[in-house]
């Protein structure tokens, strides 16, 4: 009896730690751009309104290789090439060179998204304000291991609240889940022991700094 309490924490905090790895990669910054398309793409009422479901799909492709698949594929290589140490890219000298690599997906679909006749505005401002982040997180890589978790959600909530703002539609469902998302994918960031709280914090700012910049440009 007296090992009771100890058993029963330890078995407690192995179902939190898978608890929160799920969460992590669930939402892990490859996947919520592609969540977010989604969202744009079948959920939300207007942005692709008049859209086929061929050209949906197109969208959609285009999304999961840019932000997710030639990304990942580029960790892979790294990795099987002893590039980097680890794919969960936990030492900031192994975030360079994917990034990097990233920046250039990026780029690649927001320079053809910009140049679609009649493209949503606000999934151009979503790519580049992605590709701004990269950027920003390349940059301070140097002396801060910023969340990369917390930063895709920042662009991606910074963003929805925009539109929330701008869009005469009610917005506080999915405001509530962005936020319920964001919370806990940033508490199982820290509960991990990923990041201190200030790189989660700072990945949020970030987030939201770069899809307001996104906003002006385009």
């Amino acid at each position: 009896m007296p090992n009771q309490p100890v058993t029963t924490y330890r078995t407690n905090s192995k179902i939190w730690k898978a608890l929160a790895s799920l969460l992590s990669y669930l939402f892990h910054p490859i996947f919520v751009p592609v969540y977010f398309i989604l969202f744009l793409l079948y959920v939300h009422p207007l942005h692709f309104l008049g859209y086929t479901s061929q050209e949906r799909l197109l969208i959609l492709l285009q999304a999961i290789s840019m932000f997710s698949f030639f990304p990942l594929v580029t960790v892979g290589l790294l990795k099987a090439l002893g590039f980097i140490s680890s794919i969960q890219l936990r030492e900031q000298k192994d975030r360079i060179i994917p990034l990097v690599a990233s920046g250039i997906w990026y780029f690649w679909i927001w320079y053809v998204w910009k140049n679609m006749p009649e493209h949503p505005v606000v999934s151009v401002q979503y790519a580049l304000g992605i590709w701004l982040s990269s950027i920003a997180a390349l940059l301070l890589n140097t002396r801060f291991k910023i969340s990369l978790h917390a930063l895709a959600l920042g662009v991606t909530l910074c963003l929805l609240l925009q539109m929330a703002v701008l869009e005469n539609l009610y917005y506080g469902m999915w405001i509530s889940v962005a936020l319920l998302i964001t919370g806990m994918v940033s508490s199982a960031r820290l509960y991990l022991d990923s990041h201190r709280p200030g790189e989660v914090y700072g990945g949020l700012f970030v987030g939201a700094l770069s899809v307001f910049i996104a906003g002006y440009f385009v």
